[in-house]
């Protein structure tokens, strides 16, 4: 190293936005559902990043009858890999709200009524 010349790892940091690791958060969520319920919303995420650490909280829309367990285990994989390789961070904890149901028996059903 030249003289004057800092070291990499002494020149700054780098700090990405809460609001760019919820959008991360929330696309990882959209790739494990495979798509959004008819009539539903695309999945959202809030996130808390403290010393590198994110806790996430994804609110999602699924349809029913489903396996909505399984569906909300991976989420939670999902969203926790996706955020650790494209933000760089650690994933302490990943909440899953579902917020709603969508039976596409009673969507479609609303459909056919005549007023």
């Amino acid at each position: 190293m030249a003289a004057g010349q800092v070291q990499a790892a002494e020149r700054g940091a780098t700090r990405i936005a809460d609001r760019v690791v919820a959008k991360i958060a929330a696309q990882s969520a959209r790739e494990a559902l495979g798509k959004v319920p008819e009539g539903g919303k695309a999945p959202h995420a809030t996130v808390t990043v403290h010393h590198d650490k994110a806790r996430v909280r994804v609110v999602l829309e699924l349809g029913y009858p489903s396996d909505i367990g399984g569906q909300c285990g991976a989420v939670r994989r999902e969203v926790a890999h996706g955020v650790s390789t494209l933000a760089g961070m650690e994933v302490s904890e990943v909440a899953v709200h579902v917020e709603r149901l969508h039976s596409a028996d009673a969507l479609h059903a609303k459909r056919g009524r005549i007023r």
